[in-house]
């Protein structure tokens, strides 16, 4: 009996399990996308193009995926984890997973103003001062995009990507 108990929670949960490494591998293919619509200042586009994860996250794993095949021009992708606020250094794409925004607020002290691309997924941080956010919109992984925050760091982003996202 304890067996097919057992058993019945494994074919619930695997759906469950398959959709959350889904999500993760879509939001590795967003943060790729996005790079392809967002122009940094000349010196950012030598040397490696960093994109940091603050934290544990699942989105490392298919971040690394995509980095081992992409580049971003001709910059190879490194994808750096950082334990703490302290340790953010010079990176291209820093992403808040939703565990860590608790953060938030020392991470946009931070990097105020340097060409940071301040990727987020937890609901209202865009409007609270992230460049991108994550949100899901009928039951689909979406983005909204901060257009003065992409202006205060720096960044320039494309009408393409505008016209992707939901722009608040």
């Amino acid at each position: 009996m304890t067996r097919k108990v057992f058993l019945g929670l494994v074919f619930l949960l695997c759906p469950l399990t398959m959709s959350l490494a889904q999500n993760e591998m879509f939001k590795a293919l967003f943060m790729y996308n996005f790079t392809k619509n967002v122009e940094w200042p000349a010196d950012m586009r030598q040397g490696d193009f960093v994109i940091a994860v603050l934290g544990d996250s699942p989105v490392i794993a298919e971040l690394q995926k995509v980095a081992a095949s992409k580049k971003v021009g001709q910059q190879s992708i490194v994808v750096k984890k950082v334990d703490n606020v302290a340790a953010v250094d010079k990176c291209h794409i820093l992403y808040l997973p939703t565990g860590k925004s608790g953060d938030f607020g020392s991470v946009l002290s931070k990097i105020e103003g340097k060409p940071i691309l301040l990727v987020t997924d937890k609901e209202g941080l865009a409007q609270q001062g992230a460049c991108i956010n994550y949100v899901v919109v009928g039951g689909k992984l979406n983005f909204e995009i901060n257009k003065a925050r992409f202006q205060k760091q720096g960044l320039q982003m494309s009408g393409s990507l505008a016209n992707l996202g939901i722009v608040i």
